[in-house]
C-alpha cells in the first residue's frame, strides 16, 4: 500500500526499528524491494534520485551528466507511475522518496510523478538559507500530503572519509531549531557515516546521536548505510534512527550475483542480479528490525 513516508517512519519511531530506504533505478530493483517487503512483512522506502533511471551523477562535478537532460521529467513521471502501480498492489506500507533533491524543480517533478516523500538536500548552504528553502517546499508538499525529509550537517563521501567525516557533523541544538523553523517530517543527520564505499573503518558518534534524539522529536535518518557495519546499524536503529539509506551494497550484491554465475545471456543475468540485490536488502531489513512489523 502506498503511503506518505512520514506515516511509515512514525511507526518505526514508536517501535524502535528502522526502515531501509533502498536506492532504485529500474523496474527490477523496484520489484525486488516490494517482493522483499511483502515476503518479510516489512515496510519499504523506494529511494529514487532525480533522473536516476535515465542519467548518471558525476560526484566529482557534483551534477547530473548525460545526453538526455530534457527527457528527465518525462521519464521521471513514467518511472514514478510504475512505482506507484506496484506499490499499490503490495499489502505492506511502501513510500516513494526523492533522494537528495538538489533543486526546487526536482521536488516539484517528484510530487507530480506520484512520490509520497521528497528529500530536500540544502545541507551545504548556510543555516538560514537551508531553513528558507526547506520551509518553502514543506508548505507545498504538505498541501498535497507529501512528506519532507531535510538534512542538517552534511554526509560526505567514503572515498574522502578522512576529511569528510568530521567536516559537517550535525549540531543537536541547531537540529532542534531547524526542525522547529522548517516543519520537516524527518531529518537526515551527520554522525559519522558517508556515501559510497569507505576508504577506512567508519566511526559512528552515538553520543551525538543520543543528544540529537533528545533534542528533536521527528524521525531521524541515516544516509550512507552501506559498509557502515551490522553492529553500528543495529545500534543506530534502536537509538533513534528510523530510516537508513542503502545503495552501494545492494548494487554490488546484484553485480556479484550476475558475475559469479558468469552469465552470458543478459536475460538470465538480470534475474540473478535482482536476486542478489533482493537477498542483500533482506539482510538489512533483518539488521534494522523491520521484518514482521505488518
Amino acid at each position: 500500500m502506498l503511503m506518505p513516508m512520514k506515516d511509515i517512519l512514525i511507526h518505526a519511531q514508536k517501535n524502535d526499528y528502522a526502515v531501509v530506504a533502498a536506492n532504485c533505478n529500474n523496474e527490477d530493483t523496484v520489484r525486488a524491494c516490494i517482493e522483499a517487503a511483502v515476503e518479510n512483512r516489512s515496510p519499504i522506502i523506494l529511494n529514487i534520485g532525480y533522473g536516476a533511471n535515465c542519467m548518471q551523477y558525476d560526484h566529482k562535478l557534483g551534477k547530473l551528466v548525460g545526453d538526455n537532460f530534457d527527457d528527465v521529467p518525462e521519464l521521471m513521471v513514467f518511472f514514478g507511475r510504475m512505482c506507484e502501480y506496484l506499490a499499490d498492489k503490495a499489502d505492506v506500507p511502501v513510500a516513494i522518496n526523492l533522494d537528495h533533491g538538489a533543486e526546487f524543480a526536482h521536488a516539484i517533478w517528484a510530487i507530480r510523478s506520484g512520490y509520497t516523500s521528497i528529500m530536500i538536500d540544502r545541507s551545504m548552504l548556510p543555516f538560514e538559507e537551508n531553513v528558507a528553502q526547506v520551509k518553502e517546499l514543506v508548505k507545498i508538499a504538505h498541501a498535497v500530503n507529501v512528506s519532507v525529509e531535510a538534512e542538517l550537517g552534511h554526509v560526505g563521501w567514503g572515498s574522502r572519509y578522512e576529511t569528510d567525516r568530521d567536516a559537517h557533523l550535525t549540531d543537536p541544538d541547531e537540529a532542534a531549531e531547524f526542525v522547529r523553523l522548517t516543519g520537516c517530517d524527518a531529518l537526515a543527520v551527520a554522525i559519522g557515516t558517508a556515501h559510497g564505499e569507505y576508504n577506512q573503518t567508519p566511526y559512528i558518534d552515538f553520543e551525538r546521536l543520543e543528544k540529537i534524539r533528545a533534542a528533536v522529536d521527528v524521525p531521524l535518518v541515516l544516509h550512507g548505510g552501506s559498509g557502515t557495519g551490522k553492529e553500528n546499524l543495529y545500534k543506530a536503529a534502536r537509538s533513534g534512527i528510523c530510516k537508513v539509506n542503502i545503495g552501494t551494497d545492494l548494487y554490488k550484491a546484484g553485480a556479484k550475483a550476475w558475475n559469479d554465475e558468469k552469465c552470458e545471456f543478459a536475460g538470465n543475468g538480470y534475474i540473478l542480479a535482482k536476486r542478489g540485490y533482493k537477498n542483500c536488502l533482506i539482510s538489512y531489513m533483518e539488521i534494522l528490525g523491520s521484518c514482521g512489523r505488518y
